[in-house]
């Protein structure tokens, strides 16, 4: 069997880290709502759609047209993102404009999309 380089060889417990990283941790639920946040980001057309709200807000028509979709398909991912928490809407007249929640949504998509350009320019 071969040796795997990313796995210690050894059986040392450091206790002073184990010790403070476990009076850090955080409560089970938390994690949970976490992975469902990281979740709801996890599919191409919904990244589409908040790089779009990331660059300014918009109306159902006018995302449909940027991503080439149907209103009732944006529609549908616009409803799973407001439900979550990650963009909000206001109605004007017959009109339903939407935007990111809040900066820490906008924060996450940006540090998200530089991440990965990094890894790329790294590759």
């Amino acid at each position: 069997m071969a040796k795997n380089e990313f796995t210690c060889d050894c059986n040392i417990i450091h206790n002073d880290v184990v010790t403070k990283v476990n009076k850090e941790m955080l409560e089970a639920s938390l994690f949970y709502k976490i992975a469902d946040f990281f979740k709801i980001l996890g599919t191409p057309t919904r990244m589409k759609i908040l790089y779009a709200l990331d660059k300014h807000e918009m109306c159902v028509c006018d995302i449909a047209n940027v991503l080439n979709m149907s209103k009732s398909s944006i529609s549908h991912q616009l409803g799973e993102l407001r439900r979550s928490g990650i963009v909000k809407c206001y109605k004007n007249g017959k009109e339903v404009y939407y935007m990111l929640d809040d900066k820490h949504v906008k924060e996450v998509i940006e540090i998200g999309i530089e991440h990965v350009e990094h890894r790329e320019r790294r590759n």
